[in-house]
């Protein structure tokens, strides 16, 4: 299993970003990645990166600024529509690191 750093991030860093990490963790166990979580609000990102390696972002609140780190529109994760795409697109993500 590859083991990756996933950073999630709502408006609020808890709830729905809690909510894109579990399933990101269970849908991306199935194919074979290992994923680690961390869940923060947009304002937390910088705090977060600092120190700590993450392979990707995941978002259900728009995240402006460039950090250098790949990032996914994760809004599907919530809503139902479109969960397969977000995974797809994190699994691209993750095959190359």
């Amino acid at each position: 299993m590859k083991k990756v750093k996933i950073l999630c991030v709502c408006g609020s860093g808890t709830v729905s970003s809690a909510m894109v990490a579990s399933k990101l963790r269970e849908q991306l166990k199935e194919v074979g990645f290992d994923a680690d979580t961390v869940e923060t609000s947009p304002n937390g990102i910088e705090t977060e990166i600092a120190g700590t390696h993450y392979d990707l972002i995941a978002c259900v609140s728009p995240v402006h600024t460039d950090y250098g780190i790949p990032k996914v529109n994760a809004v599907g994760m919530l809503t139902g529509l479109g969960e397969e795409k977000v995974v797809e697109d994190c699994v691209a993500i993750l095959k190359t690191v």
